[in-house]
């Protein structure tokens, strides 16, 4: 039985006389579905995660300021960022392994531990004068390796604090503060370095994970569902063989596997972010540069929770793996729109869409990982998808700069739209299984 679900339903159901409960009839059909709050082992991990994305966002911009400040070379931000990028691969994959062999509680207290001594000695350096991009490369590496184990514990919990019906509502919290972190956090840390110094800013963020420290320490034990059942030598292995075996799990699932190709078709060929300077700079230079390229970066976050926001909406949907399809699909005739617009507003529109779209796949995807793995392979399945979501993006970066250099920036974003669209049909034509999948 699963021991952490018959601490769930602490609360009460909804009261007499709401608009709408979880039929999601009236006008909360539409708004963000919470039922999951209403589970408060999984109300004090949204609540930690609700405080933490701020934080982080602080040190994400923090970091390549600091970087910047003492290099003056961009160049040395991107080395910074690609210091972080192979610890957090690594770790997500081996960590979600060891998700899946330990208590996920005493996982997250520990990596959350970890990260908050990091966030000081962040503080440290910085305040300290220390002008040693090598340092900050290091804490990054470190920082960046005890996410990488901290967030498949964390995702592969969610499934054992709400019902398998109300996953999709509870992917979609939280994405939703996840996205609304990306908006917020940098905004505010450019409102904040003027007037409390960049070192400040990993203060708040290593207070901010002591408030996580707290909502986790207050959370059910999470061991594995089969602790007690067939412990022997190699029971708590959580090496190599341990990795690969999640890979073959992926393959042989088809469902799974679907889902994370979709995932990456959408990312590398459908993600024009290396163009977004080009396009600022040239095509829409008469709104002005640093105008334009704020909007672009900015539009498909902020499409994204409005997304979140209107989860109502799509949250309830049985065809999980159908809704995944079509919102890869509506993302890349977005993509090819945003491609084809001359006008910047044009263009942040069909961004914004795409964003929403985003939300929808994110929501779904995530609902597929928790209801079709088992509870002893979702670790490794949400260690994979950390590295999908982390290295995407950035084979995306590659192959949208080199298209966008030898074809033009508007041509190559078209047509990796169109490109995402074809590919995606394909798959969800030829695998039927894909299409039935419901959660």
């Amino acid at each position: 039985m699963d021991t952490a679900r018959s601490t769930d339903d602490e609360v009460g159901p909804a009261s007499e006389g709401e608009p709408a409960g979880p039929d999601g009839k009236g006008w909360r059909g539409w708004v963000m579905d919470v039922r999951p709050l209403r589970h408060r082992p999984f109300r004090r991990l949204f609540a930690s995660t609700s405080v933490t994305t701020i934080g982080s966002q602080l040190t994400a911009v923090a970091v390549p300021k600091q970087v910047y400040d003492l290099t003056g070379s961009s160049a040395w931000v991107g080395y910074a960022s690609f210091a972080g990028l192979l610890p957090l691969v690594v770790f997500a994959l081996w960590g979600g392994a060891v998700a899946d062999r330990v208590d996920r509680r005493k996982l997250m207290l520990f990596t959350n531990v970890g990260i908050a001594v990091i966030s000081l000695l962040f503080w440290a350096q910085s305040a300290a004068g220390i002008h040693s991009v090598a340092l900050l490369m290091v804490l990054l590496a470190a920082q960046q390796g005890l996410f990488g184990i901290n967030f498949p514990a964390r995702s592969a919990s969610i499934a054992r604090l709400v019902p398998a019906e109300e996953l999709p509502a509870a992917g979609a919290l939280q994405s939703t503060v996840a996205q609304t972190g990306m908006v917020l956090g940098p905004l505010l840390a450019g409102a904040l370095i003027p007037l409390i110094g960049l070192s400040t800013l990993y203060v708040i963020d290593a207070v901010a994970l002591c408030a996580t420290l707290w909502a986790v320490w207050r959370l059910p034990p999470l061991p594995p569902l089969d602790e007690g059942e067939g412990s022997g030598p190699g029971r708590r292995r959580a090496g190599a063989r341990e990795v690969a075996d999640g890979f073959r799990y992926i393959v042989a699932q088809r469902v799974l596997l679907l889902s994370f190709l979709a995932d990456i078709v959408a990312m590398v060929f459908g993600m024009p972010r290396a163009l977004f300077p080009q396009l600022a700079s040239g095509t829409y230079a008469p709104w002005g540069e640093g105008f334009a390229l704020g909007l672009l970066f900015a539009a498909i976050p902020i499409g994204a929770v409005a997304g979140g926001l209107m989860s109502g909406t799509f949250s309830r949907a049985r065809r999980h793996g159908l809704m995944v399809s079509a919102a890869v699909v509506v993302w890349g005739l977005a993509i090819t729109g945003f491609g084809l617009s001359a006008g910047l507003w044009w263009a942040a529109g069909f961004l914004a869409v795409a964003g929403v779209a985003d939300m929808v796949s994110m929501v779904f995807r995530g609902a597929i990982l928790q209801s079709a793995a088992t509870d002893d392979m979702r670790g490794r399945m949400q260690g994979v998808f950390t590295v999908v979501v982390a290295g995407g993006p950035r084979l995306a970066d590659l192959l949208h700069g080199t298209a966008g250099s030898l074809f033009g920036p508007r041509v190559a974003v078209a047509a990796g739209g169109l490109l995402v669209v074809a590919t995606m049909l394909a798959l969800t034509a030829a695998a039927s299984s894909f299409r039935r999948y419901t959660g």
